[in-house]
């Protein structure tokens, strides 16, 4: 594959984003009303935390992929103002919304004879000065020893930096393969120091460090880029023993790689940010899976689905004060109830994604585009 042959746009990346925020909704929930008690399905969403690293390397690989090669000082201005422009409408609009939230269940707490959840333990810190950090994209950025307003907005913040320091990472971008392989090594050496000091934490790091996993995933990508780059055409056939090989090695490392939350926690990664890698040459049996249309669709509405997430999860709290007795057996809620709280959570998070995508990121991300090509 040359460089004037690779398409712009490498559709099983676009569905390749389907799949991870899900799996991410199911480990929020799972880590605050309790896992399942199946192997298959515990195993898979409890190492969940971990496709961060794959949406940090991913970001890597395509941002160096479409701009790497090109990017120069006297456009980074515009560049910044481009990826803010993809960035923060939905951000805003789910920080919002938590707002309300957190208004709402505190207006109707008196009402009620409950107390909000937000004045309960175990929810992120909804104070006047994270909100103006949450404002300017801040609070991940080792500023606060707690997570803020809407937690997975953790990522926005760190995302935000990783495109502040681009032109650092498209500098030791500037190379052959012998230089990309070096990012990756230094990604992965990060992500292993990483999660050697974490204590009982792994690579389950946020608003503490979030910013150096960021950093480490974001190297891995940008490393697999530059490979990528300098790839020649490749056999169908060896395509699909790569795509099969490091989709069966991430199923293993899930299944079978020990632990979560110690130092286990790289290999996984490592997998999976090498899926990213083989599904770039967009061709190829697994490939052609992300490529279909649901995985497509799902692949779009991937952003909003991940931020919006935790204002369901503590809508979903909120309900669940209310639920009746018979609700519960021996004091906890029952398998069914459960099971049926997953079920509506995912779809509550994928209608509500695809709704945010549509009539709010889109068209907010057309109209600043239009103002920043207008301007430059």
């Amino acid at each position: 594959m040359s460089g004037s042959t690779r398409p712009t746009e490498i559709h099983a990346l676009n569905g390749a984003r389907a799949i991870p925020p899900l799996v991410l909704v199911l480990f929020h929930f799972c880590e605050q009303r309790g896992y399942f008690s199946v192997r298959a399905i515990d195993l898979f969403v409890g190492k969940g935390y971990l496709w961060v690293e794959f949406f940090f390397a991913l970001s890597g690989f395509i941002l160096i992929h479409v701009y790497g090669a090109r990017f120069k000082m006297s456009g980074y201005v515009t560049f910044l103002k481009t990826r803010l422009a993809r960035l923060y409408p939905l951000h805003l609009a789910t920080l919002l919304l938590l707002l309300a939230l957190v208004w709402f269940t505190r207006a109707i707490a008196p009402l009620t004879g409950h107390t909000s959840i937000f004045d309960q333990p175990y929810h992120p810190i909804v104070s006047g000065i994270t909100f103006v950090a949450n404002l300017f994209l801040v609070q991940a950025w080792n500023l606060f020893p707690y997570l803020s307003w809407n937690a997975p907005a953790w990522f926005v913040s760190v995302e935000f930096l990783l495109c502040i320091l681009f032109p650092v990472f498209a500098f030791l971008a500037r190379g052959g393969r012998r230089r990309g392989i070096l990012l990756i090594g230094a990604g992965i050496a990060g992500l292993a120091a990483l999660a050697a000091t974490s204590g009982n934490d792994g690579l389950d790091i946020t608003f503490h460090n979030g910013i150096f996993r960021g950093m480490a995933g974001f190297a891995v990508g940008a490393g697999m880029a530059v490979v990528y780059r300098g790839l020649k055409r490749i056999d169908i056939h060896l395509v699909n023993v790569l795509q099969v090989g490091v989709l069966a090695g991430l199923i293993f490392s899930i299944y079978f790689g020990g632990e979560r939350h110690t130092g286990n926690d790289v290999v996984v990664a490592a997998w999976m940010m090498a899926l990213i890698f083989v599904l770039a040459l967009d061709k190829g049996v697994v490939a052609r899976v992300f490529q279909t249309g649901v995985l497509t669709r799902l692949g779009e509405w991937s952003y909003a689905i991940y931020l919006v997430q935790f204002p369901l999860l503590q809508a979903l709290r909120t309900i669940r004060q209310y639920y009746p007795p018979e609700f519960r057996v021996l004091g906890e809620y029952s398998g069914a109830v459960q099971w049926a709280e997953a079920g509506v959570l995912l779809a509550a998070a994928i209608g509500l994604g695809a709704a945010l995508t549509i009539f709010i990121e889109r068209p907010a991300h057309a109209r600043l585009r239009r103002l920043i090509t207008a301007r430059a």
